[in-house]
């Protein structure tokens, strides 16, 4: 074993010197990610992020700071940070039991974030876990306890390195050509070096999350771990936003639980318990994963503010998760408040209930629902309650009822379960419906093109089937996106006039007003009676110079 990681090790120093090629350290490979890995990773439904880096200490934007900074701040920042870095409140197994209690199906922990500091112990740098006054394997330990737990494991890792930028005399930056490792075969011999240990040293990872150029780097996972899921490189991975319709294969959205990827003391502000579990909900319904990311403090601890959310996460889904894992979209996403998912391979749909208005305690309610059918079998109920009790009321039954209509599909149901002293909960309520069917066939809808013109675009789009409407308005919805990154929220969307087709067919609209030399998103908005149906996103770049 000693012999092989010596030579491992000299190959990787000829490849960074250049006297190797960076490829010859890897096999050519054919891999992907395996179907079958693939849908239980679509089941688990809710994962957890963990951005924890050297620079907590400072309690700013994981290593984006350096991007633009002098010279000295850059050289105190590899200078000083690792000997204030010393977590010695870190205990993993709280971690875990607190994510488990959660929900929590799987993690993925930043093994090594953009300024290139190793969360492992790493043969490649000096400038990791083990270089600090906690000389502690960090990575090995949290893998090990979510393992405990029965939660899959996963790893976060960044092929841009800020450090070895740095050292080769390349100013610090993202996005641009010459920073990426397929310009510098050095970095890429790095990186290889880095993601070969973390695939070999830490036993089997289910989940491996590249944040940057993936091609080279997947290759060595699947090769090295063949049952490993990339995603971020292998899937749509939208950050800081959900995909705003339903899409039947494998995608993950990473949100943050605050403001911040990682731990800020000040200045951040932190969504509800509620609002995380809403986006769960979302995410769900779209089909696909929740992400969501915590940030430990820099002594290891999680803030308090993270720990109550999980918690009361905790609750609804020690209730609720019946409708969240093992799922997938129904035939549409929701019906104003009232969110679906739909167990796989059954007729059975779930109705979230997500009002801002509390549904309340020991009161009856009634939701229509148009997109569900219900047949002489179906049974409905609520889940995480029996629907025969009412605390100390024996006059009255709540069992949940249904009655199927002109309108729609009429439930009928109370919330019997106290979860808090108070009597109230505002988190969602879930209406169980099984043996159901669907109401309504959905249109189809395609963006098929966009083109430049001057001063503007044409845009062009197919309606591939009414579904049952006899007619239906559909809009182009266009956004500037010149300069963001491909997976951050952009929701500036602007809209042509509506046009309504009564058949099948292709359409068309042009826009004027656009900017010169600048990148356009584009795509066809259905706006159906129950909910927009979208066709998928394209781009086009207006030419430099054009008025």
């Amino acid at each position: 074993m000693k012999i092989a990681r010596a030579v491992w090790l000299i190959a990787f120093a000829l490849a960074a010197l250049g006297l190797l090629p960076a490829q010859e350290l890897v096999a050519p490979s054919e891999s992907t990610n395996h179907p079958d890995r693939v849908e239980r990773f679509r089941d688990f439904g809710f994962g957890l992020f963990i951005h924890w880096n050297v620079d907590s200490t400072l309690g700013t934007v994981i290593s984006h700071s350096l991007v633009s900074a002098s010279e000295d701040y850059v050289r105190r920042y590899y200078a000083e940070l690792p000997g204030v870095f010393n977590p010695r409140a870190f205990q993993p197994d709280d971690w875990a039991g607190l994510a488990k209690l959660a929900g929590v199906k799987y993690v993925v922990f930043t093994a090594k974030h953009h300024s290139g500091f190793c969360m492992f112990d790493t043969a490649t740098t000096d400038f990791g876990i083990m270089h600090t006054p906690f000389q502690r394997d960090v990575t090995a330990e949290v893998l090990q306890a979510f393992r405990r737990q029965g939660i899959a494991t996963g790893i976060y890792f960044s092929p841009d390195d800020f450090l070895w930028l740095h050292r080769h005399g390349i100013t610090i930056q993202r996005g641009v050509p010459g920073v990426q490792p397929s310009h510098n075969p050095g970095l890429r011999a790095y990186d290889e070096a880095q993601v070969t240990e973390l695939l070999t040293h830490y036993g089997p990872v289910d989940v491996f999350f590249i944040d940057g150029e993936a091609d080279a780097l997947r290759t060595l996972a699947w090769r090295l771990q063949p049952q490993i899921v990339v995603t971020r490189g292998a899937m749509p991975t939208p950050e800081l936003h959900t995909m705003d319709k339903p899409l039947d294969e494998a995608w993950e959205s990473c949100i943050t639980m605050s403001t911040a990827w990682q731990y800020q003391p000040t200045l951040d502000v932190y969504k509800t318990g509620r609002q995380c579990l809403s986006l769960l909900i979302q995410t769900r319904a779209e089909g696909g994963n929740l992400l969501l990311d915590i940030g430990p403090k820099p002594n290891g601890e999680l803030p308090q503010q993270q720990e109550d959310r999980l918690r009361e996460m905790a609750l609804w889904m020690f209730a609720n998760g019946e409708c969240i894992y093992g799922v997938r979209p129904w035939i549409i996403t929701h019906e104003k408040d009232v969110w679906f998912t739909r167990r796989k391979a059954e007729r059975t749909v779930y109705a979230i209930v997500d009002r801002d208005q509390e549904w309340a305690f020991g009161a009856w309610g009634e939701v229509v629902l148009k997109s569900v059918r219900a047949t002489p079998r179906t049974v409905a109920s609520v889940l995480g309650q029996n629907d025969q009790v009412l605390e100390y009321r024996p006059d009255v039954i709540p069992t949940t009822t249904w009655r199927q209509g002109a309108d729609g599909l009429h439930i009928r149901a109370m919330r019997t379960q106290r979860m808090r002293d108070n009597h109230h909960w505002p988190d969602p309520l879930v209406l169980k419906l099984t043996e159901v069917e669907p109401a309504l066939t959905p249109p189809q809808v395609e963006t098929v093109r966009a083109s430049a013109t001057a001063g503007g675009a044409r845009l062009e789009g197919r309606l591939e089937s009414l579904g049952d409407s006899a007619a239906l308005p559909v809009v182009f919805a266009y956004q500037d996106v010149t300069g963001k990154d491909t997976h951050e929220a952009m929701d500036d969307w602007r809209y042509t006039d509506p046009q309504t087709l009564s058949a099948p067919g292709n359409f068309s609209a042009t826009v004027a007003g656009l900017s010169p030399g600048r990148t356009y998103e584009v795509r066809v908005v259905v706006r159906h009676p129950l909910a927009n149906f979208y066709g998928d996103e394209i781009r086009f770049e207006t030419p430099a110079g054009a008025p």
